[in-house]
């Protein structure tokens, strides 16, 4: 939201500072003694906000914050003597604001947190088994070979398996066992289990 901010009771004394406070809708007359306060004691008020930021920028954008909570408060301010200490106020409760608001993305510790590595499977190891896996597969009769490499190649339900067969599921799942049975006990699998 913008507030109507006036900086400049006349355009051709002073330029306006890029800290000021400004908006094209603001009528000039409604706080003259806020557009003097700013142009008077703003180059000493942007030294105190590059003191609480790392960045010039940032610094800027601070200041404008709390010049714009100044401005929405101006008429509430009794002692105009202890402006400077007002806005250095609104400058540091604006700066921990933000800085309780950002997100934080890193911290220090002493041992970097990287997961340890998980050694990955040799695929020298890998192929292997599975050359082992399908000579043991190759060692099965015709059909329990068939509904095992449709069953756990292919993937197929054992209600599919049954279809492309032309058997009863119980037989899938009875020809199946024992192929896994015949599987587990093949001594070239033994590493496996």
């Amino acid at each position: 939201m913008t507030t109507p901010v006036c900086t400049s009771a006349s355009k051709a004394a002073a330029p306006v500072p890029s800290y000021a406070p400004t908006t094209r809708y603001a009528p000039c007359a409604r706080y003259p003694s806020f557009s003097s306060y700013v142009r008077a004691r703003g180059p000493v008020l942007l030294r105190t906000a590059r003191s609480l930021t790392a960045n010039p920028s940032d610094a800027e954008d601070l200041l404008q914050t709390a010049l714009t909570k100044t401005y929405v408060a101006w008429e509430r301010i009794e002692d105009h003597r202890a402006l400077d200490g007002y806005v250095r106020r609104a400058l540091l409760n604006t700066r921990t604001s933000q800085w309780r608001k950002r997100k934080v993305d890193e911290f220090a510790c002493d041992e970097l947190p990287e997961p340890e590595a998980v050694p990955a499977p040799d695929p020298a190891e890998q192929q292997v088994l599975h050359d082992a896996m399908w000579r043991a597969v190759m060692k099965l009769p015709d059909r329990q070979r068939a509904m095992v490499v449709l069953r756990y190649y292919e993937d197929l339900s054992e209600a599919q398996t049954a279809e492309v067969l032309g058997v009863s599921v119980g037989t899938v799942k009875s020809a199946v066992s024992r192929a896994l049975g015949k599987l587990r006990e093949d001594p070239e699998l033994s590493p496996v289990r």
